[in-house]
């Protein structure tokens, strides 16, 4: 069964450096780490310290609100440092790659399983943390049944990742986690793809096909979950990420946790843009020694897409969710004239005084420059030519600033997360950080609401 979503506002930036479909696996990274802040509204109780030995798959620390949460190494080794910030934060936990021991999981052919044994296998196993929730893009609480599960195969954003070559050698993989997956919910899975490109992921069995056409944000699972089945007051949906899904099938195939991380490592500061194979935590380093980095100029890191990746030293590691690094020259020079509307028309725009639409069918050369200040934020419609969802994004933004909860919740706050303001933040010329208004206002409704 299948069905189509269109998408019409929005829009598409052309980027220089989108990775060639090659895959490369890189040599084991020295180190590896994870990252507390990649699990929105979580906070971490540690279970290990520096100099532990750890296997791969072994607990490093647990979610404070549900300690059967665990967040486990994914790879063996010795816990080298426990980077702390402001208040004692835990930041990093970084574990050196030393050994091969592996932590090893008894489990039964699937079909012997029932729901809460399969939820308390990747409850032990540290998989858990694959699955968000929505409203909020919190972990998914274990004790409720969702509505529905999304997984996502559509990725507009610029330099985006081809979920289908990434996982064309885990097929079996992907179909047993989209298995393991629909014991969970009472509706097959909902599996979104480009509707102009047909591979295997059409044959996949137990999903509902989401046939999905149109600009970014039109990847965005806030925006397909609008247009397919909207959240009500009170109702739990689920999200999963497509190699995470392969991930889960590998943990039920061997019974051992699997970190596989497939990075398109892609921008036009890459010299040989392409797909590495490593695990979750990988040190960014590892990865730009395969594909060259133009170092000519001063570069930015950038742990995801351009326009809601967060930035990242060198010497980082990889995100938990991440499958995209970008790697683009920083924007650290001025332009003279810089607001005259026909000067330097090779820089992307989406207003149509500029005429850089006609130098873009190559794709662009970006750096971060932000050609300018924040501005006062005024009423423009310009965040609503392409923001899809059927909600007002600027209104939802000031009742935000104003923490008022009621007109947050009327206006949708339940509906979106901070990356469906990506496209904001890049067309709106008060230049303010929507994603961070979107962010901040989510942390109320989850303290003042829950």
């Amino acid at each position: 069964m299948s069905n189509g979503i269109s998408i019409k506002r929005g829009a598409n930036i052309n980027l220089r450096g989108e990775a060639e479909k090659f895959l490369t696996e890189a040599k084991p990274s020295k180190t590896f780490a994870l990252k507390p802040d990649n699990f929105f509204a979580t906070v971490p109780r540690l279970l290990v310290k520096e100099g532990d030995l750890v296997a791969k798959g072994a607990p490093i620390f647990h979610a404070k609100h549900d300690p059967r949460i665990l967040f486990v190494s994914p790879v063996s080794g010795i816990v080298k440092e426990i980077l702390r910030g402001s208040k004692r934060k835990i930041l990093h936990v970084i574990i050196e790659n030393k050994n091969d021991s592996v932590i090893k999981h008894d489990i039964k052919i699937l079909s012997k399983l029932d729901r809460s044994t399969i939820v308390e296998i990747l409850l032990n196993s540290g998989a858990w943390p694959f699955i968000k929730q929505r409203p909020y893009g919190i972990l998914a609480d274990p004790d409720i049944i969702p509505k529905s599960i999304y997984v996502s195969s559509c990725c507009t954003a610029p330099l985006g990742v081809d979920f289908e070559f990434l996982l064309k050698n885990d097929k079996d993989s992907f179909q047993l986690g989209i298995d393991v997956l629909n014991t969970l919910v009472k509706e097959p899975i909902n599996l979104s793809m480009d509707a102009s490109f047909s591979g295997f992921l059409e044959k996949i069995k137990g999903v509902n096909i989401l046939l999905v056409n149109g600009p970014h944000p039109a990847g965005n699972v806030s925006v397909q979950m609008q247009k397919h089945l909207p959240i009500n007051m009170g109702e739990k949906v689920w999200e999963v990420r497509p190699e995470d899904v392969a991930n889960i099938g590998k943990l039920f195939f061997s019974g051992e946790y699997s970190a596989q991380r497939t990075i398109a490592v892609a921008g036009s500061s890459v010299v040989r843009p392409q797909y590495i194979k490593t695990q979750i935590g990988a040190k960014i380093s590892s990865l730009i020694s395969l594909t060259g980095v133009d170092d000519s100029s001063q570069n930015r890191y950038i742990n995801g897409d351009v326009l809601s990746g967060m930035s990242e030293s060198e010497l980082g590691y990889i995100d938990f969710y991440n499958n995209l690094l970008t790697i683009i020259p920083e924007g650290n020079h001025y332009r003279m004239f810089g607001w005259l509307p026909f000067m330097d028309n090779k820089i992307p725009s989406l207003s149509k005084t500029s005429l850089s639409w006609l130098f873009g069918k190559k794709g662009y050369e970006v750096d971060t420059n932000m050609n300018g200040e924040e501005r006062a934020f005024v009423v423009t419609g310009e965040m609503e030519k392409v923001f899809p969802m059927d909600i007002y994004p600027m209104q939802l933004l000031k009742a935000c600033m104003a923490e008022d909860i009621e007109k947050m919740e009327a206006l949708g706050i339940y509906e979106v997360i901070p990356e469906d303001f990506g496209l904001i933040d890049y067309a709106s010329t008060s230049k303010i950080e929507a994603q961070e208004i979107i962010r901040s206002g989510i942390e109320l409704m989850i303290k003042e609401v829950g």
